[in-house]
């Protein structure tokens, strides 16, 4: 086994996950509506991931997975996703990146490394549906660090199960909210034969730009209150003209 393949993602992978990855029964429907019950945007950070096929916007369930978003956030504030690519593209399961560039798949690193390893938050209640977002690992159950994929399908046999090796799942720790057709674009590039011996490297690189945090627009008042405002302001200065 090839370095790159011991860093990547699943224990579950090819055909048979592709075979589970199902949506179209009615455990799927009653499933996906728990999903989104558990799933609250709130006050919850959002960031822009800009890529060379074009933006996503993806919500971070910091109410869900603290630690992991936590993460998450770090790498991105420190720029570590910069010039990253989705390195692993298989169009009906998943899209993988954040942990190499384009010089020859060289795996990133910091000066010092990447960092320690984060807690897996998987038994937060979120599944792996389409389009959320959840940390790429190996075998280890808590070896995470920087990789990450978005769920091109529900591919529930990533959910967490039990706190086993094989049970405890893959933590979804945000979900694109905006770009869908981004990702819809990316995980259908032609791909070639990569060297974990499966043909899911993109031919031509799928480029991750830059991932930033998204200011929060201040908060706009409806036009009846706006009116108040106004009409306090003008008693207001009438009598500092007294």
């Amino acid at each position: 086994m090839t370095k790159r393949t011991k860093t990547t993602l699943f224990a579950v992978c090819g055909s048979a996950a592709l075979l589970l990855a199902t949506t179209g029964n009615g455990r799927g429907a009653e499933a996906a509506a728990k999903n989104e019950t558990v799933k609250k945007e709130g006050n919850n950070p959002v960031v822009v991931m800009k890529t060379s096929l074009g933006d996503l916007e993806i919500v971070l369930y910091q109410d869900k997975a603290p630690k992991t978003v936590a993460n998450f956030l770090r790498y991105a504030d420190d720029g570590f996703y910069d010039g990253t690519v989705f390195h692993r593209v298989i169009r009906n399961f998943m899209i993988q990146g954040g942990g190499y560039t384009t010089e020859g798949m060289k795996q990133r690193k910091e000066k010092a490394g990447t960092r320690k390893a984060v807690e897996n938050e998987a038994d937060n209640g979120i599944s792996n549906e389409m389009g959320t977002s959840a940390m790429a690992r190996t075998s280890a159950p808590h070896s995470a660090t920087a990789q990450f994929f978005i769920n091109t399908s529900w591919n529930r046999m990533l959910d967490h199960v039990n706190k086993t090796p094989r049970g405890w799942g893959y933590c979804v720790f945000g979900e694109v909210r905006s770009g869908l057709d981004v990702v819809n674009k990316i995980r259908k590039v032609k791909c070639h034969r990569g060297m974990d011996g499966t043909a899911s490297e993109p031919d031509e690189p799928v480029v991750i730009l830059s991932v930033r945090r998204k200011e929060k627009a201040a908060p706009t008042l409806p036009a009846a209150a706006t009116k108040t405002v106004e009409r306090k302001k003008k008693k207001t200065d009438k009598k500092d003209t007294k």
